[in-house]
């Protein structure tokens, strides 16, 4: 999302901020959206950067938008998917003479759209774990040892690493080759530098081909097209396949801390 926001949107002014009738459960916007509607015209967004799995829009003026799509929000330059689920849009000066907008679209109303102060946004940082592809092998060692929780349920967890989701704590597993079940203390330092390996392997690939768009449908990059990295899963959503990495193995499905986990019994013994 970053990236397909960030030349759209970076040194433009906002004129305008509106809020798009929707009947479905409200998004979380805070201040009050009359607040934030006055707050954020006139200033310009100066960058467009990326925290764990939120979207952050530097303004001028030394204040922060943080727009957490969560499970099912989306941030789009294009039209989106459907209309009754628009949620907020932003509409920027013109440049050379076009006018355009971007907005926050969101199917289950999850998402939460935050203007945070220098002060807020510091607080935000220091309650999230290091961004998950700046974690060395020593980092991955000291955060899985603090925890006796599977590794796979501790990967998820925003608190101790930043940035890793469902989907991509189980291709990440399968290509270290470790079981998602492991307990998270039994994890040896020849494997967190698989794990560490593996990590920005599987990310920067995600980025590459801007996410997965699964059977649902649910998640479109900001053009509204779909992503591609789906067709890079070894694992996820592939129950029942024979696994890639060894041949012989037959992925399966398991849950854990109620979200599917798919591996290879084989190769992730």
């Amino acid at each position: 999302m970053v990236r397909g926001i960030r030349p759209e949107a970076t040194g433009r002014e906002i004129l305008d901020v509106e809020y798009c009738p929707c009947e479905r459960k409200p998004i979380e916007i805070s201040p009050s959206t009359t607040t934030f509607r006055r707050k954020l015209r006139g200033q310009t967004i100066s960058e467009v950067r990326r925290l764990a799995k939120r979207v952050v829009l530097c303004l001028s003026g030394g204040s922060f938008v943080v727009i957490e799509p969560r499970m099912s929000g989306l941030i789009l330059v294009a039209d989106p998917p459907t209309t009754e689920h628009r949620r907020v849009c932003w509409h920027l000066k013109p440049r050379r003479g076009k006018a355009s907008s971007f907005e926050f679209w969101d199917r289950r109303g999850l998402g939460t759209v935050r203007l945070l102060t220098e002060v807020e946004m510091a607080e935000l940082q220091e309650r999230l774990g290091p961004d998950a592809l700046e974690v060395d092998a020593s980092m991955w060692k000291a955060i899985l040892s603090s925890t006796r929780r599977p590794v796979k349920v501790a990967m998820l967890e925003q608190k101790l690493v930043a940035g890793i989701g469902n989907l991509y704590a189980s291709e990440i597993l399968h290509r270290a080759g470790i079981s998602p079940q492991r307990s998270s203390q039994k994890i040896t330092r020849p494997q967190c530098e698989r794990i560490a390996e593996a990590t920005i392997q599987v990310l920067e690939t995600a980025i590459k081909y801007e996410g997965s768009t699964l059977g649902d449908g649910t998640y479109r990059n900001v053009l509204n097209q779909d992503g591609s990295y789906q067709n890079e899963h070894r694992v996820y959503d592939r129950e029942g396949d024979t696994c890639p990495q060894c041949s012989q193995g037959v992925i399966k499905r398991i849950v854990q801390a109620q979200r599917s986990t798919f591996y290879c019994p084989k190769c992730q013994k």
